[in-house]
C-alpha cells in the first residue's frame, strides 16, 4: 500500500481522534518539556536571562493548560479536515517530492512562514481591537506573564481563526506533506520560544542584521505588557512597515 493511499484510508473520526493526541502530545512534550528545563532544572542559572516582571502563578498555568486542551479540539479537528480534503482530491497537497522539484519544498516551506507571518499579524492585531479582544483574544492574555505553557493557550474564536490558514492555505499553494508538516512544527516551537520567558539570545542579536528581523521571547514579552505593539509571529517586517 503506497504512502498517499494509506493517507486516505480512514474515517475523519480517526483521523481526528489520532491528530487530537498527537497535537496534545506535542504541546506538553515542547510546551511541558521547555517549562521544566527553564522552570526547574535552569531558572538559577539563567536568572539574569528571566524577562519575568512577576512571580509565577499556578493558576495562570492551570488556565494556560486549560485554554490549549480546549484549542487542540479546533486543531486536531482541522487537521482532519484537511487530511480528508485530500483524500477527496481538492487540494493542492502532494506526496512525491519530485512532482515540482526538491527545490520548490525549501522555497514554500520559506514561503508559507511569510504567509502565515502575515496572516497573523493583521488578525493578531485586530483582535486587539476594543470591541473584539475580550471575546477572542483575552483568555490569552490573562496570564500577563509569558511561559512555555501560554504558546498556545487561545480562546476558541481565536483557535479556530488561526487553524484557518492551513486549511486555506493547501487550497492556494502545492505543498508537500514534508513542508506542511515542517511548519507546523516550525509554528509549535517558535511559539514556545517566544512565550519562554527567557531570552535565549545575547543582547546583541536583535541589533543584528539577521536578528532585527525576527520576533523572540524579549519582543513577544514586551507584547505581553504593551498590547500596542509587536503583533508579528516569526518576523518583524508588518512591525516596522507599519510602526507598531
Amino acid at each position: 500500500m503506497n504512502f498517499a493511499k494509506e493517507l486516505t484510508n480512514h474515517s475523519f473520526g480517526y483521523y481526528y481522534l489520532v491528530f487530537f493526541g498527537v497535537t496534545l502530545a506535542r504541546y506538553f512534550l515542547i510546551a511541558g518539556g521547555a517549562y521544566w528545563l527553564f522552570y526547574v532544572v535552569l531558572e538559577k542559572f539563567l536568572a539574569t536571562q528571566s524577562l519575568r516582571l512577576k512571580p509565577l502563578m499556578s493558576a495562570s498555568i492551570r488556565n494556560d493548560i486549560k485554554l490549549s486542551v480546549l484549542s487542540s479540539v479546533i486543531f486536531a479537528f482541522c487537521a482532519a479536515l484537511i487530511l480528508s480534503e485530500y483524500g477527496l482530491g481538492v487540494t493542492l497537497l502532494y506526496t512525491n517530492p519530485y512532482e515540482y522539484g526538491l527545490w520548490y519544498i525549501g522555497v514554500s516551506f520559506v514561503a508559507v512562514l511569510i504567509l502565515q507571518d502575515t496572516y497573523f499579524y493583521f488578525i493578531h492585531r485586530l483582535f486587539h481591537h476594543p470591541l473584539l479582544f475580550k471575546w477572542v483574544h483575552s483568555g490569552h492574555h490573562r496570564s500577563g506573564e509569558p511561559t512555555p505553557w501560554s504558546s498556545f493557550a487561545f480562546d476558541l474564536p481565536e483557535a479556530i481563526i488561526q487553524s484557518l490558514f492551513f486549511v486555506a492555505i493547501i487550497f492556494i499553494v502545492p505543498l508537500h506533506f514534508i513542508t506542511l508538516a515542517t511548519a507546523l512544527i516550525t509554528m509549535t516551537v517558535w511559539a514556545v520560544v517566544s512565550h519562554l520567558g527567557f531570552e535565549l539570545f545575547p543582547s546583541s542579536f536583535p541589533h543584528h542584521w539577521l536578528g532585527k528581523w525576527f520576533i523572540g521571547a524579549t519582543y513577544h514579552s514586551i507584547h505581553h505588557r504593551q498590547y500596542t505593539v509587536h503583533y508579528g509571529l516569526y518576523f518583524t517586517f508588518w512591525d516596522k512597515l507599519l510602526g507598531t
